[in-house]
């Protein structure tokens, strides 16, 4: 008897029509909300709204991912992510200037932690949970795992040190240095993803094993990606609103509970990457461990690469001082993190360990944040 082993096409399913209305409802939502004065049940409900906001806005991006293909669907990703990130970091600091000084330095740190900690550690346990290990290209990881490394010294550490303005901050010339090579770097990673090594951040060959029928789902449609791409744009617009209408329940939060205004960073920092891991976990049950190593890398530049230049914008524009320079013990984790991340990466095979190790540094990282 013959085995089959021609693959079988599956249709794609598009996304549930809720998906579709809940940019609706959430647009209308803040519509009627801008401007006035909210209890707490209201914006606890708007803050509900938000993350289920962030939520569908990542599901219409894994559409448009699925339909370009990979390395381009994890650049879609990340883009969409940083874009909300960015996107409630500023209304935050245009909001209240003089309490936000160490948002965007904190919200890119936690960031940078979460995914070379949360989600490449988790990754890596969970496909080495089902195979002995997981494997990735290098040729790809390493080069983005050392402009990660560049970017977050330059921006996160050297204003520590610097001496031409008092505290942990730039003048305005370090800040457009800092802010210009972010952008380019983060471009040229992006140029290297996508054109110039596209190679690089393919799964690696594997030897042919065979199978009795192979499944392979069919891409979305254009008609379909057009729709969620419409539905991208308008859960972005969304949640930035909705993080401004409900960014006074947050400070009153953090400050009723006595908490370290870094808990606000982390905050934000989790609800816009918590469907990402989420893709990123999914991926590596699957045994795509290189998807979600390029979600994590992808992820932590684009959160400097598009931050960073957004900040220096505003603070030369509205001429306040923002503080981007982290204390020592973030220095510490930080270089822990990225030197965890090397020795991770550069192999292009990480065992069950190697994850464990990952998960702890981040454990270290919101230990520390709770109680510094």
């Amino acid at each position: 008897m013959q085995v089959r082993t021609d693959p079988v096409a599956i249709a794609f399913k598009n996304l549930n029509k809720v998906y579709f209305a809940v940019p609706v409802i959430a647009l209308f939502l803040l519509a009627l909300s801008w401007g006035q004065s909210l209890g707490t049940p209201v914006l606890l409900f708007l803050g509900f709204v938000l993350a289920t906001s962030v939520y569908v806005a990542v599901s219409h991006a894994e559409v448009i991912a699925a339909r370009v293909g990979e390395p381009f669907g994890s650049l879609i990703l990340a883009v969409a992510v940083t874009i909300i990130e960015v996107g409630m970091i500023v209304v935050l600091i245009i909001e209240n200037p003089e309490a936000t000084r160490n948002l965007a330095r904190d919200t890119v740190f936690a960031a940078i932690m979460i995914t070379t900690g949360a989600i490449v550690g988790g990754s890596i346990v969970i496909k080495s949970l089902r195979q002995k290990f997981s494997t990735f290209n290098p040729e790809g990881a390493v080069p983005a795992l050392a402009a990660l490394a560049s970017l977050s010294v330059v921006s996160l550490v050297l204003p520590s040190f610097t001496t031409s303005t008092p505290g942990p901050t730039f003048s305005h010339t370090q800040l457009l240095f800092a802010a210009s090579t972010s952008l380019i770097i983060y471009l040229l990673f992006v140029f290297m993803q996508t054109v110039r090594h596209r190679d690089f951040f393919l799964p690696p060959a594997r030897p042919s094993i065979p199978q009795g029928v192979n499944q392979h789902i069919n891409s979305p449609s254009k008609t379909q990606a057009i729709y969620s791409l419409v539905g991208l744009v308008g859960s972005l617009v969304a949640v930035v609103g909705l993080a401004k209408v409900t960014s006074p329940l947050i400070q009153s939060a953090v400050t009723t509970l006595g908490l370290p205004q870094m808990v606000v960073a982390l905050s934000i920092a989790l609800v816009v990457l918590l469907p990402e891991s989420i893709s990123a976990f999914k991926a590596a049950t699957y045994g795509r461990t290189q998807t979600s190593i390029n979600l994590a890398l992808g992820s932590a530049l684009a959160s400097i690469g598009m931050t960073i230049p957004a900040i220096a914008v505003i603070s030369i524009v509205f001429d306040f001082q923002v503080n981007l320079g982290l204390g020592s013990t973030d220095i510490v984790l930080l270089i822990l993190a990225l030197f965890v991340s090397a020795l991770t990466l550069i192999p292009g095979k990480a065992s069950l360990l190697q994850g464990a190790v990952h998960l702890s540094v981040f454990a270290a990282f919101v230990l520390v944040v709770f109680t510094p």
